[in-house]
């Protein structure tokens, strides 16, 4: 581990949005353009503008709060480009600029308004807003109305990722004024940066977005070791990351009859201490392969949003027990996790697992307060992080603070409105996110992490040496990888497989795997390809043509590596 970690230290880190928005920004472009075409060129409908911006100008805040309750977990997540947006090199001055012949408004002008009635303005920078037509739209209407008085500013410094080219560009069809120069940045005197306590992160992580911070490990590095270690585990948040002191931390459990149960961090470490090897995925593993065949809306994660590790903890069903969960005389369906990061609104990440695999024993839903035998690192969810194994990542919620036991699903925004798999024809006009269920375990995958694409590759006797790892979610083991070297048309079994001893349903952990595979005399390009078998001989799809969805999830078809061979 400690020569993974220096071969880490000599690697460079490379180096949105949501479904809501998304939905919104195209559906009003489309607008815009019939609007246009039927008034062949004339500026229909400005009295109607003019007259709502007397209206209300004070959701700038809820803007920001809209697009984060909408689509938090979107919400770090930019428009997929081959490589991540560089920051620095973006110019966003132009947007929300003084402009000139436009009316002059006060921040006590904005303030006055905060209703539909009145109509709904923000303000951004020197500009004033009248977002009163998409407020109407999106589901999440109550959340904006929240913020009505006031700027974006502070929400937009809070998830940063709204200030891309993309958003703000949308953003600026609903400009209907200037923003006084007595009052523009006065509504940041006193802010803070909310991202100005985050831990130290290792540098060879790559970043997808800084502000909330992503980022996956260098691929070649991802399987040098059966154990991820902490430092290269791949980050997901979607907040900035708290702090919490482990002195004071209580977890609040909610019963089936409405009481409550607080236990504290020692309290969680009296009961009996299990260790699980286990690996979790992000939902948009791979996403960036599947946008190749069609663009579409998600972090653009590679083959390393995956990691594989120690964790030990208490099990949820001891502890459900432990309070006086009775199964047997019980109507509870599912269990809800809600994080102690909360949003400005104070809604906090909240999702929810069945039953079932709760109070299953052997399920090993772990309250873990470890990962690989050291107290969980706060990227990881320090102090307590619910451990739920062969589910999506979304499901193990990080920095756990309630627990509610309960016939009914959680109503948050990422077990309702994302981490759901659709058909390859639904887009965002017709999506209808009630209509898919939340994903839970995760299919069949695996990916080649070296070579990397385009490399060059020395043949030796004959044959060129590949590796990569494999999973699948639901417990299910890993029982064979074959691998090909001529575009998927000829195949064999990998001979080397690696892995804990966990056998199905319990086999929580990946398998590494390496291949030497004969290569035809001749031959200077080949295209290496992997596809990976489990324990219910569940295997995975050909291509991305017939999985592709909205939002670039369950992307577990065979991964492809292009790459030159030197005879």
């Amino acid at each position: 581990m400690s020569q993974l970690l220096v071969r880490a230290l000599l690697q460079t880190a490379a180096g949105v949005l949501c479904s809501g928005l998304t939905t919104l920004i195209e559906r009003r472009r489309r607008a815009r353009r019939e609007r246009d075409d039927s008034n062949n060129g004339e500026q229909k409908g400005t009295s109607k503008g003019l007259k709502s911006f007397i209206g209300i100008a004070g959701t700038a805040a809820g803007v920001a709060l809209w697009m984060q309750y909408n689509n938090t977990t979107v919400a770090a997540e930019p428009v997929v480009d081959a490589e991540p947006v560089q920051e620095a090199s973006i110019n966003l001055d132009k947007f929300g600029a003084q402009q000139k012949g436009l009316p002059e408004y006060t921040l006590d002008d904005v303030s006055k308004h905060a209703t539909l009635e009145d109509r709904i303005w923000v303000a951004y920078r020197h500009g004033v807003y009248d977002i009163t037509d998409m407020v109407k739209e999106h589901p999440g209407g109550d959340k904006i109305m929240i913020g009505a008085g006031g700027s974006v500013e502070p929400f937009w410094d809070l998830y940063a990722v709204h200030k891309s080219p993309h958003v703000l560009d949308w953003f600026e069809t609903f400009r209907i004024g200037n923003l006084s120069e007595d009052d523009v940045g006065a509504h940041m005197v006193d802010s803070s940066d909310p991202y100005g306590n985050e831990p130290r992160r290792h540098v060879a992580l790559k970043p997808a977005s800084k502000t909330p911070f992503n980022a996956e490990p260098p691929l070649n590095l991802l399987v040098d070791n059966l154990i991820t270690p902490n430092e290269l585990f791949y980050v997901r948040n979607h907040l900035p990351v708290p702090d919490i002191d482990p002195a004071t931390f209580a977890l609040e459990i909610e019963m089936e009859d409405s009481s409550e149960k607080t236990l504290s961090l020692d309290d969680i470490k009296s009961f009996p201490k299990q260790t699980i090897t286990a690996s979790i995925q992000c939902a948009g593993n791979r996403r960036s392969e599947m946008f190749k065949v069609k663009a579409g809306k998600g972090l653009s994660w590679g083959q390393a949003a995956i990691g594989n590790a120690t964790w030990s903890g208490a099990r949820l069903c001891d502890v459900m027990k432990h309070l006086g969960y009775d199964e047997n005389n019980s109507k509870a369906q599912h269990v809800q996790f809600e994080g102690i990061d909360v949003d400005p609104t104070g809604t906090p990440y909240a999702v929810s697992i069945p039953i079932e695999k709760a109070t299953d024993p052997r399920g090993d839903v772990l309250l873990a307060y470890e990962m690989n035998g050291l107290p969980i690192p706060r990227d990881h969810g320090y102090p307590l992080r619910v451990i739920v194994p062969g589910t999506v990542g979304a499901r193990n919620v990080k920095w756990l603070g309630r627990i509610i036991i309960s016939e009914h699903e959680s109503d948050g925004h990422w077990q309702q409105n994302d981490y759901k798999g659709f058909a390859p024809n639904v887009d965002w006009d017709t999506v209808d996110f009630k209509k898919s269920p939340a994903i839970q375990e995760l299919p069949v995958i695996s990916a080649i992490c070296d070579p990397l694409e385009g490399e060059t590759i020395k043949v030796i006797d004959g044959k060129v040496t590949f590796k990569g790892y494999a999973w699948s979610g639901g417990g299910r083991k890993i029982v064979r990888v074959d691998v090909s070297v001529d575009g998927g048309k000829n195949w064999q079994a990998v001979e080397t497989l690696e892995s804990d001893s966990a056998r199905h349903p319990r086999a929580w952990g990946w398998t590494l795997w390496k291949a030497q595979v004969p290569v035809p005399d001749g031959t200077s390009e080949v295209q290496l390809c992997v596809k990976a078998i489990d324990s219910q001989y569940n295997t995975q799809p050909e291509n991305f043509e017939n999985i592709w969805n909205l939002r670039g999830v369950l992307s577990n078809a065979y991964n492809r590596v292009n790459i030159n061979v030197d005879l």
